[in-house]
């Protein structure tokens, strides 16, 4: 079984995304911040990363970056997952090494496809 790890700092936004990825057939690990996901990361390997852009201390904009210039985290499909929606924030957070950028509120259908799709890849 795939493991998702959900970096929320909302609570209600964070079982949302759980509830949702729980639902596609994923494990789901959760963090709430950046410093938190690190070392979630470090210890489980998750199949993939839902990040908000928003986050205490360092941003999803930065923590993404910083996975995707890692050689032991490069290959991790990271979605950000944020209200941040104008054309300019996603063109960003692809620049950062996202695989995928997707709005809040979030569609569920879209967050499973979007997930189980960059898995399979």
């Amino acid at each position: 079984m795939h493991t998702a790890l959900v970096v929320e700092d909302t609570l209600t936004e964070r079982e949302i995304l759980t509830s949702c990825l729980q639902r596609g057939g994923l494990n789901v690990l959760t963090a709430n911040s950046s410093e938190e996901a690190l070392q979630k990361i470090n210890l489980h390997k998750p199949d993939v990363i839902i990040l908000d852009v928003v986050l205490p201390g360092r941003s999803g904009f930065e923590l993404c970056r910083e996975l995707k210039a890692d050689a032991n985290t490069s290959t991790i499909p990271v979605v950000l997952c944020s209200t941040k929606s104008s054309d300019m924030d996603k063109f960003w957070g692809m620049k950062q090494g996202a695989d995928a950028y997707i709005p809040k509120p979030i569609d569920p259908e879209e967050l499973l496809r979007t997930v189980k799709q960059l898995i399979k890849s």
